[in-house]
């Protein structure tokens, strides 16, 4: 699979996930986001993306499950969160569909919690 974006063609693999990490930039985050309905991309959207690039690009490419992301942005964001607040930011799945549009490849595990 592939999109345009920017002139280029971008290629995909079969659920969206980038087939070359080096074409993600924070525009084409919200060129994805935009088109799987999430809308503009908060300071908290952010603060997820961040923290699932710098958790594969720096920690032995360690992608975390939804547990770990909640652990993760309660820290970060100093108060107690839920899965559902996760799932308000990405509804299809927090570490899959954060991953996805954070540019990092399609994670091989079962289950998001």
């Amino acid at each position: 699979m592939s999109f345009e974006f920017q002139g280029r063609t971008i290629e995909t693999n079969a659920n969206g996930f980038l087939e070359n990490q080096d074409d993600w930039s924070e525009e084409m985050a919200r060129h994805m986001a935009a088109a799987e309905g999430i809308g503009e991309l908060t300071e908290r959207h952010w603060d997820v993306i961040s923290y699932l690039r710098e958790e594969y690009f720096d920690n032995h490419q360690n992608q975390p499950n939804t547990r770990t992301i909640i652990k993760a942005m309660s820290e970060r964001w100093g108060e107690k969160i839920k899965q559902k607040d996760l799932y308000d930011l990405f509804p299809l799945d927090p570490s899959k569909q954060g991953g996805r549009i954070a540019g990092l490849p399609e994670s091989k595990r079962k289950g998001g919690y």
